[in-house]
């Protein structure tokens, strides 16, 4: 199993749910807004013997060039955008779907970014996304999804894609958040999107404000600490500057 990281940079976030670039060499966070979280945008490529599975899928920027930056980053890492075969949504807030659909060019026009994968997009979240009206969801992004013939809708609480992937509701962050489990050849990948964003978070009994549910949240860090220690899993940080995959043992 080869595991990616595609970051999109560091970014500041306040209460505005604006993402500002920062660049951590040069700037300072106290120069920011009182309560600015620094995170990392960083979607995840995983490739097996099976599939080229993108985890989440970034802000949805384009490059200098016009390009969009996740295409750029999957061909920087020799990975052409067509030979993605597994999309996997955490949830859709606009820092994990924004990456979902692009923009043409020359053209307000949206088109699916991964038009050869399958998405697999928890059926709940989704209605739920389009229904809730805020600043989190950035509905045009994903909204496509519902006329695209290779979606799975997953609807289940829990369960398997393709008996290796393995998929569970916790909610937590957002209502029907998701988190997944890749195993391959006596190797676990575990991404709790942003219920498990940081590695410190893991480590700390921490309830962040910004959760739906901030309590729930922890006793599932807490949870997933411990078992993949035992288990010795690889962990994905989507926000984590230092440490986006943290092997045990």
């Amino acid at each position: 199993m080869q595991i990616i990281p595609l970051s999109e940079g560091s970014f500041t976030i306040d209460k505005t749910k604006v993402f500002v670039p920062f660049d951590v060499d040069t700037e300072e966070l106290n120069n920011r807004p009182v309560g600015s979280l620094l995170v990392e945008i960083q979607p995840f490529v995983v490739v097996t013997a099976r599939d080229v599975i993108l985890l989440d899928t970034g802000l949805g920027y384009k490059d200098a060039e016009g390009n969009a930056q996740l295409h750029a980053n999957l061909l920087k890492v020799g990975i052409n955008p067509s030979q993605v075969t597994k999309v996997l949504m955490s949830h859709l807030h606009k820092d994990h779907a924004g990456g979902v659909t692009i923009q043409g060019s020359n053209t307000e026009e949206r088109f699916i970014s991964f038009p050869y994968a399958q998405y697999y997009v928890q059926r709940r979240e989704f209605d739920h996304a389009l229904q809730v009206g805020t600043a989190s969801y950035i509905v045009e992004d994903f909204q496509l999804l519902e006329e695209f013939s290779k979606v799975v809708w997953l609807d289940e609480d829990e369960g398997w894609i393709d008996e290796y992937i393995q998929f569970e509701l916790t909610g937590g962050h957002s209502l029907y958040h998701q988190a997944f489990w890749i195993h391959e050849e006596g190797e676990t990948a575990f991404f709790g999107g942003d219920v498990a964003p940081q590695l410190q978070q893991m480590k700390s009994r921490f309830v962040a404000k910004y959760d739906f549910d901030g309590k729930k949240c922890m006793e599932l860090r807490q949870r997933w600490w411990a078992e993949g220690q035992t288990k010795q899993w690889t962990f994905l940080f989507y926000h984590d500057i230092q440490s986006p995959v943290w092997r045990v043992g």
